[in-house]
C-alpha cells in the first residue's frame, strides 16, 4: 500500500527532500500488470511512427520543404516527449515503484516542459505555414526562405531551453511546506511548485511560462485559422476551397488533439470542477501520450506525399521478399 510521508507543519519550511513520491493510475496500483503492456505498446508505437515520418523525411528530396521540416521537428518532439515520460510510468506499471529521486524528478520534469513547448511552437509555426500557403501563395516561396526557417527553428529552440532552463535550479532551491506527494505518475512543475511554501517566487515565474507559451499558441493558431477561414471563402470553385482544406486537415487535428485535454485540465485546476481522480488522470495521460501516437497516422494518411513516398520505399523491400 501507499504510504504518504508525514505531514510538516503549516507554518514550517524544509528543503527539498532527497525523494518525490508519484501517484499511480487510480485502482490500478494492485495490479500494475494490467498497464504495463498498453504503456509499451504506445512507446513502441509511437517510435516507429515517428521514426517513419523522420526517415521518410530525410531521404526524400521532394520533402526538404517548409511544410515538411515542421513535421520533421514535430516528430521530433512526439519521440522526446513520449521518451521523457516513460521511465516512471514503467517503473510504476513493472515494479510499482512511487518514489523517484529528487534529482531525476527535476530533469523529467525539465525534458517533458521542453518537448511540450517545442511540440507547440511547431504547431504554431505550421499554422504560420499553413495560412501563408493559402493566403499568399504567391509570396509564399519568397517569404518561407531557407534563412527565415533557419530563423524560426532558433526561435523555437530559445523558447524551448531558455524558458526552462532555470526552472529545475528554481525549484531546487525552494522551500516547501508540504508533503512532496506529486498527483500524477510523472513530474510537471505546476505540480512540484504548488507543494511550495506561500510566496515562493519561482512558482510565479512557472506560471509565466505556462501562460507565455501554451496560453498564446492557441490563440496565435486559431487567429491563423481565422485568416485561412476568410480566405477560403471567398473563392468560388468549391472544389479548390475543398483541396485547401485538406491541406490544413492533419495540422488542425493535431491541434485539437494535444490543446483540448490541455484546456480541460486547465479549467479542472482553475474552477475547481468536482472531476474523479480517474479522469483526471486519464486526461493527462491523454494529454500527453496520444498526440505522439495519433500524429503519425494522421500525416501519413492526410497528406498525399508522406503516404506515397512511405509505400514507394517499403515498395521494393516486400518485391524483394517475395523473389
Amino acid at each position: 500500500m501507499l504510504t504518504l510521508p508525514t505531514q510538516t507543519a503549516p507554518n514550517s519550511s524544509t528543503s527539498m527532500a532527497p525523494t518525490f513520491l508519484l501517484v499511480g493510475m487510480p485502482g490500478l496500483s494492485g495490479a500494475p500488470s494490467w498497464w504495463t503492456m498498453p504503456l509499451i505498446a504506445v512507446y513502441l508505437l509511437s517510435a516507429l511512427g515517428n521514426g517513419t515520418i523522420l526517415w521518410i523525411i530525410a531521404l526524400e528530396p521532394a520533402l526538404h520543404r517548409p511544410m515538411h521540416f515542421f513535421l520533421f521537428l514535430l516528430s521530433v518532439s512526439d519521440i522526446g516527449l513520449v521518451t521523457a515520460l516513460t521511465p516512471t510510468l514503467l517503473g510504476l506499471a513493472l515494479a510499482g515503484v512511487h518514489t523517484v529521486p529528487a534529482s531525476a524528478c527535476l530533469l523529467q520534469m525539465f525534458f517533458v516542459h521542453v518537448f511540450s513547448v517545442m511540440e507547440s511552437s511547431v504547431l504554431l509555426a505550421m499554422s504560420i505555414d499553413r495560412a501563408l500557403a493559402i493566403c499568399r501563395p504567391l509570396h509564399y516561396s519568397a517569404l518561407l526562405t531557407n534563412d527565415v526557417i533557419s530563423k524560426i527553428s532558433l526561435v523555437i529552440a530559445f523558447r524551448c531551453l531558455g524558458l526552462h532552463l532555470p526552472l529545475p535550479f528554481l525549484l531546487a532551491c525552494m522551500h516547501y511546506c508540504r508533503p512532496q506527494v506529486l498527483t500524477h505518475s510523472y513530474c510537471l512543475h505546476p505540480d512540484v511548485a504548488r507543494l511550495a511554501c506561500p510566496g515562493a517566487w519561482g512558482a510565479a515565474y512557472s506560471l509565466f511560462v505556462v501562460l507565455s507559451v501554451m496560453g498564446l499558441d492557441p490563440l496565435l493558431i486559431f487567429f491563423s485559422y481565422g485568416l485561412i477561414g476568410k480566405v477560403l471563402q471567398g473563392v468560388e470553385s468549391r472544389e479548390d476551397r475543398w483541396k485547401a482544406g485538406q491541406t490544413c486537415a492533419a495540422h488542425l487535428s493535431a491541434v485539437l488533439l494535444f490543446y483540448i485535454p490541455m484546456i480541460l485540465l486547465a479549467l479542472i485546476s482553475h474552477l475547481e470542477l468536482p472531476i474523479t481522480q480517474h479522469t483526471h488522470t486519464l486526461l493527462s495521460y491523454v494529454h500527453f501520450l496520444l498526440p505522439p501516437l495519433i500524429n503519425p497516422i494522421l500525416y501519413s494518411v492526410k497528406m498525399k506525399e508522406i503516404r506515397e513516398r512511405i509505400l514507394n520505399r517499403l515498395q521494393p523491400r516486400k518485391v524483394g521478399c517475395a523473389q
